[in-house]
């Protein structure tokens, strides 16, 4: 290290920060590195998603690592990820009652079911409607459904709490997990808008 420039970010947290991003993922979803918040924790990387069925986006999403080597109040250990998920839904589900907390289970089944070893988790679930007035006033009503999580990874090793989240976000946008036994992880297939498509 030269004088002027900063410290090289801790170990644990350079070995954590490369499991944050899937090696591979189905092939529904599209990730992409984006900035992190600066100022919740000393340090801290962030993932970005986009779910699509052929050319629609259905949900997008983020995935959010903190890590402060002394830890912060309400967080078991250095670490703490948050999650975010938004996806459109038909307006009839967004009535149902019990949608809070089957959304909420999408989360919590899917770390267990990959084995994600976390504490004091935590989060909400929101359902939002959308009219135009106005200028706006033709545009059609949107339903979405939004949830934020927050919990506390138990290990430096992010991989089975990533994969988790992107089956959170597959669920949101009403595509079931894969069984547990079947290897997903294909690239996505290119879409008619992306650059490299004639």
């Amino acid at each position: 290290m030269t004088l002027g420039e900063p410290p090289a970010p801790p170990a644990a947290f350079r070995r954590a920060l490369e499991t944050l991003r899937p090696a591979e993922v189905r092939p529904e979803i599209e990730l992409e590195d984006i900035p992190a918040p600066q100022r919740l924790a000393p340090y801290s990387g962030a993932v970005g998603a986009s779910v699509y069925r052929d050319d629609d986006e259905l949900a997008v999403g983020r995935l959010i690592m903190l890590f402060d080597p002394e830890g912060q109040r309400g967080w078991e250990g250095p670490f703490r990820l948050v999650a975010y998920v938004r996806a459109d839904m038909e307006p009839e589900m967004t009535t149902d009652p019990l949608l809070g907390p089957v959304a909420w289970s999408w989360l919590t089944e899917a770390l267990d079911a990959h084995g994600a070893r976390y504490a004091a988790v935590g989060g909400t679930v929101t359902r939002a409607v959308s009219e135009g007035f106005g200028g706006k006033a033709d545009d059609p009503v949107t339903t979405e459904i939004e949830l934020r999580a927050s919990w506390s990874p138990l290990d430096e090793d992010l991989s089975s709490h990533a994969a988790a989240w992107c089956d959170l976000m597959c669920l949101a946008a009403g595509i079931p997990p894969l069984p547990p036994d079947v290897a997903t992880l294909h690239p996505r297939p290119a879409r008619r808008d992306d650059p490299k498509v004639p």
